[in-house]
């Protein structure tokens, strides 16, 4: 579990985040929804530490990561997968190489070791025969399926997606959106998704947070959004819903 506890941020006299309390629970997709500029970016950011919370406190399991040093970050940050925005795949690289950097960085496994770690998490995100295919190789699902791979690699206790539906059509979001729910029950993870996607919201939302004007607006599941007398987050739901309709 990640628990954020009356978490405020300001960049100079703009306050962007304001006493902010939410749970992010093990084994459940939690999402962070919210429109451009409301702080939902932000407050991920501050989840994962690349920016210092003005005040409050982060805590994963218990452990109060806003008061640790550089040093003892690094062990929590050793148990965070992380799944960037268009996937963020090196292009010099294969897609067993890319899986397998964590690894090479973090940890002191053999080369058989890494080679069948990788194996076995590309062929869970169903990626079989690309092992020597570079980036421009693959199609963007494909990438985003490497991506989700490189981020399980070292078996992490938590997992944060940045938009990762961003530059894939419907049916191949539908297939991340199923694949990072089914990778966050049967690992027990706990997965933080920072989303635009009503469909997301709908098909995997368990846990919703509501960002609005930098305050926790609402929070509840994908059943109770639907039936939720809320203005802001109706006005929000449908109107992005609207949206993704005219795109079709």
């Amino acid at each position: 579990m990640i628990e954020a506890k009356n978490i405020s941020k300001s960049f100079g006299k703009h306050h962007v985040l304001e006493n902010v309390s939410v749970r992010f629970e093990k084994g459940k997709t939690n999402l962070i929804i919210g429109e451009s500029g409301s702080g939902k970016t932000v407050l991920m950011k501050c989840l994962v530490g690349l920016l210092e919370v003005d005040e409050g406190m982060v805590l994963y399991d218990d452990r109060n990561f806003s008061e640790m040093l550089l040093n003892e970050r690094k062990i929590i940050r050793q148990e965070i997968g992380m799944l960037f925005q268009g996937g963020a795949l090196f292009d010099s690289l294969t897609a067993e190489e890319n899986v397998m950097f964590p690894l090479n960085m973090f940890t002191k496994m053999s080369l058989e070791e890494k080679k069948d770690r990788v194996n076995f998490c590309l062929k869970r995100v169903n990626i079989l025969n690309a092992n020597n295919l570079f980036p421009s190789e693959l199609s963007g699902g494909m990438k985003k399926r490497v991506a989700i791979a490189r981020a399980i690699a070292m078996n992490p206790q938590y997992l944060f997606c940045d938009e990762p539906n961003s530059g894939i059509d419907p049916k191949t979001s539908i297939l991340i959106d199923n694949l990072i729910s089914e990778i966050t029950q049967e690992y027990q993870i706990t997965t933080v998704i920072n989303t635009h996607d009503m469909n997301s919201v709908i098909e995997i939302g368990d846990r919703i947070a509501f960002i609005y004007n930098g305050q926790l607006w609402w929070k509840g599941s994908n059943q109770e959004i639907l039936n939720t007398d809320n203005k802001e987050i109706n006005d929000f739901v449908y109107a992005t819903e609207l949206m993704r309709k005219l795109k079709k």
